[in-house]
């Protein structure tokens, strides 16, 4: 399964080929193939508590799949249908996507730190009235219109489900993504989206796939990084992976998991390892770590050879087209500032304003055609044709070649980067106005030295209500129970009028610039 067999990256570049039947289906590429080949190989190691952690083999992994497939289709399921995934890490986890995708289903991952309405959002969005849970997310849903299926509480059966023949370009995986106007919209993947994963992750961990390589990351499963960078990988190529997440994540925590469990290869995001360094956190017997979502600098770097005795790796990417340039340090030095160059198979380019490839700073993109690029937003046409460009999809961040390294600049539209989550400010803002003391808001990102960013509301209040203290941590609560625990206001100012457009529109960039003198102002 290992796609990245070279000495070289120039190897890489000139010799790679795209080898994708027309036929595939991610449950076989993770699950059903080992469990025919080696069924007692280590899938998932279970640790919940780390120092009893429980190995499931490619075998049970597949018999809770089938199980759990036999009931959704007794529930109704068919090809192309939606059902959610709202559980963090646990076997139970993979074995729902699993599931979900030998029916010919399509996933979508779901946080657990969602609130009522944010799960509304994209389970109404998406047509989805099922959602596979735990007895928590349960409680969270009892009342609401979705059907809830918990896969602990049920007596599933053992009878093989025979995984259904899928189209490569068969959606399988809808994953929702904040933007700046708008709803969450929700990127479409097909079930060639997984190997065109594979090059990147195994790059950005030096060849992934090693005698006694073992996966870890705090991150959450539902997101892309988790999924996708972590999970799914490990179990296509055979490598274990460590499900073990707190509720908060903490050096102390992070610590007991290393020194406990067998793990080689981590994926830190940078907030985490910012939080690391800030507690002179060190480990060994790692073999890889690599980093993703927002760009590290030299000193985080000297920092991970000295405390973590590797070279983080930093890969770069996106919900719609992911892992797309990396680092490799088995193969070339990092250079501070770049987030690596080109995967193989994937062609990169800055555009200039007329959509041409450019050596000066710019637009960066990707060449259409890519395994790991959504199949387009869903109902969402015109959304899905402006994000493309000729043959190229735009990130909608700025960057800039050194040499072949890609440097990145920053982000061209209003998407905040807060502890590796991209979120939309619409959301938020549309949240707070449903506050009874608000009139308008804004909301933008606020530069932050540990998260990067930090989400910065700016309040207008209805006449009759006065700016205080109880009324401002009454609206970040207001959002903290309706949205994620990520995404509320860690700040909130009180203004007599927001910077709006003749035609009412606020001016994100006007509060963005209001938001760095302050920090500017008390640094």
């Amino acid at each position: 399964m290992k796609t990245i067999t070279y000495n070289t990256y120039l190897e890489a570049v000139n010799d790679f080929k795209w080898s994708i039947p027309p036929h595939l289906n991610m449950a076989e590429q993770v699950c059903d193939r080992w469990a025919d080949t080696d069924p007692n190989r280590v899938a998932i190691i279970e640790a919940f508590d780390p120092d009893h952690p429980q190995d499931i083999p490619y075998a049970d992994l597949r018999a809770m799949a089938d199980g759990l497939a036999w009931h959704l289709l007794d529930m109704g399921v068919q090809q192309g249908d939606r059902v959610g995934v709202l559980r963090s890490q646990s076997a139970w986890t993979a074995a729902a996507h699993i599931a979900i995708w030998k029916l010919g289903a399509i996933s979508i991952p779901l946080f657990k730190l969602f609130g009522p309405d944010a799960l509304a959002t994209r389970l109404q969005d998406s047509d989805t009235r099922i959602v596979i849970t735990d007895p928590q997310g349960h409680r969270g849903l009892e009342n609401a219109t979705w059907d809830c299926v918990v896969p602990e509480t049920l007596n599933l059966g053992k009878r093989r489900f025979d995984t259904v023949q899928t189209q490569s370009q068969d959606p399988a995986v809808l994953i929702y993504t904040s933007g700046t106007t708008g709803a969450p919209k929700g990127a479409l993947h097909a079930h060639r989206v997984l190997t065109g994963h594979l090059p990147g992750v195994e790059m950005s961990h030096n060849g992934l796939g090693h005698a006694g390589d073992c996966l870890w990351t705090p991150a959450d499963w539902a997101w892309i990084g988790g999924l996708f960078d972590v999970l799914m990988p490990g179990l296509a190529l055979g490598v274990p992976v460590v499900a073990a997440r707190a509720d908060k994540f903490s050096p102390s925590y992070c610590h007991d998991v290393l020194s406990k469990l067998p793990i080689k290869n981590v994926f830190f995001p940078p907030t985490a390892l910012r939080m690391l360094k800030a507690h002179e956190f060190s480990a060994q017997g790692l073999r890889t770590v690599g980093s993703g979502g927002e760009p590290l600098g030299a000193e985080m770097l000297a920092w991970g050879r000295r405390a973590l005795g590797v070279d983080i790796n930093e890969f770069y990417g996106q919900t719609e087209c992911n892992m797309v340039a990396s680092s490799a340090s088995f193969w070339f030095d990092p250079k501070p500032g770049c987030i690596g160059k080109a995967v193989p198979g994937f062609e990169l380019a800055v555009l200039d304003q007329d959509g041409h490839p450019s050596l000066d700073e710019g637009d960066v993109a990707i060449r259409k055609g890519a395994a790991s690029m959504m199949l387009g937003y869903w109902n969402k046409p015109e959304q899905t044709q402006a994000k493309f460009k000729g043959d190229w999809m735009l990130t909608g961040d700025r960057g800039i070649w050194d040499g072949d390294y890609l440097r990145f600049v920053g982000r061209e539209d209003d998407v905040i980067t807060s502890a590796g989550y991209r979120i939309g400010p619409s959301e938020i803002e549309d949240c707070i106005l449903q506050h009874a003391a608000v009139a308008t808001v804004g909301v933008v990102g606020k530069p932050d030295p540990l998260r990067t960013e930090i989400v910065k509301a700016y309040v207008v209040l209805k006449p009759d209500f006065l700016p205080n203290d109880d009324l401002r941590d009454d609206i970040i609560n207001h959002v903290k129970q309706k949205l994620t625990l990520y995404s509320y206001p860690r700040e909130l100012a009180f203004l007599d009028a927001l910077p709006m457009t003749v035609t009412g529109k606020v001016i994100r960039k006007d509060l963005r610039a209001r938001a760095i003198r302050e920090t500017e102002t008390t640094s």
